[in-house]
């Protein structure tokens, strides 16, 4: 049976750039297997969604974060955060518009529907 579903966790922020970039890569990579893909960001990585952020990152040898991110959400991706994290971290209306703001429960049940993860 094949997964139908990517799921991208990111628990690291703009103190791991190299994380962050390679796991919207693997994100991009599920859209283009025609995968139904959602980015998780939880604990720092919710810091990876604040406009700043996204566009101070470019790792060497990857396209740089802000195009990364555009072109995952032109191609249907969704970015969850987890709200909790985020609130903890007082970045409430610091992200960007897309970001929709979710529990456990969500996340667990987009995993527990065929879903492969990732971990970043």
């Amino acid at each position: 049976m094949s997964a139908e579903r990517f799921l991208v966790q990111l628990t690291h922020g703009p103190e791991d750039p190299d994380r962050v970039t390679v796991a919207m890569v693997m994100a991009n990579a599920g859209l283009a297997l025609g995968k139904q893909t959602v980015v998780l960001l939880s604990n720092e990585g919710v810091r990876a969604a604040e406009p700043r952020v996204i566009a101070s990152i470019a790792e060497p040898g990857f396209e740089r974060l802000e195009n990364l991110v555009r072109q995952y959400l032109q191609g249907g991706g969704e970015i969850w955060a987890c709200a909790p994290c985020v609130q903890k971290r007082q970045l409430e209306g610091a992200l960007i518009p897309e970001v929709k703001m979710v529990g456990a429960v969500a996340a667990i049940a987009f995993a527990a529907e065929n879903a492969v993860s990732f971990a970043f």
